[in-house]
């Protein structure tokens, strides 16, 4: 395993990549950053403004863009979209550049903590629990093999999983 002053979080939408993110960057120290966040300043718009103007296609290129960007940086914690490690350039810049986090989480978590949430293109459907099912099946294989550590943050309060985040993160740069 490389050695490395950044963390990456990935995983699906819901799973805890901002919440955990910011745990993980106050307790090391670090600047926390959100792609999409980033995404969002850059352009001055929301990512459903995005999707709906330039499709997903669109918002993947603008992501591709903003990961090159912020993998640049060195001594931060971000989380990246749940879709981000769909493009191979984008797993390669973070598996490059930083220990690569997978938060696992079950489909009935994420629905619980993503069921208000109206700033998720992607879950702006009749059957969101299928469309959920349809993602986890497609991205978890990309997920596993981009991460160095995988944890499940379903059923882990956040502060267990930033302590074993940081175990593991530790021991990586060992």
């Amino acid at each position: 395993m490389k050695q490395s002053e950044n963390i990456y979080l990935i995983g699906l939408m819901g799973a805890g990549k901002t919440t955990i993110g910011r745990q993980l960057a106050s307790a090391l120290r670090l600047p926390f950053y959100d792609s999409d966040k980033a995404i969002e300043e850059s352009t001055g718009v929301d990512i459903p403004t995005i999707f709906e103007y330039e499709g997903e296609n669109g918002f993947r290129n603008r992501e591709q863009a903003m990961i090159a960007q912020l993998t640049d940086i060195n001594g931060i914690v971000l989380a990246t979209g749940g879709g981000a490690i769909l493009r191979e350039e984008n797993r390669r810049q973070l598996q490059n550049n930083g220990f690569v986090v997978y938060l696992q989480c079950s489909i009935e978590h994420i629905l619980q903590r993503t069921r208000r949430d109206t700033q998720r293109p992607l879950l702006n459907t009749e059957d969101p629990r299928q469309r959920l099912e349809m993602l986890l099946k497609e991205r978890e294989p990309l997920y596993l093999g981009c991460a160095d550590f995988k944890i499940d943050t379903g059923e882990m309060q956040s502060k267990a999983v930033v302590k074993a985040i940081l175990q593991a993160f530790q021991d990586a740069n060992n």
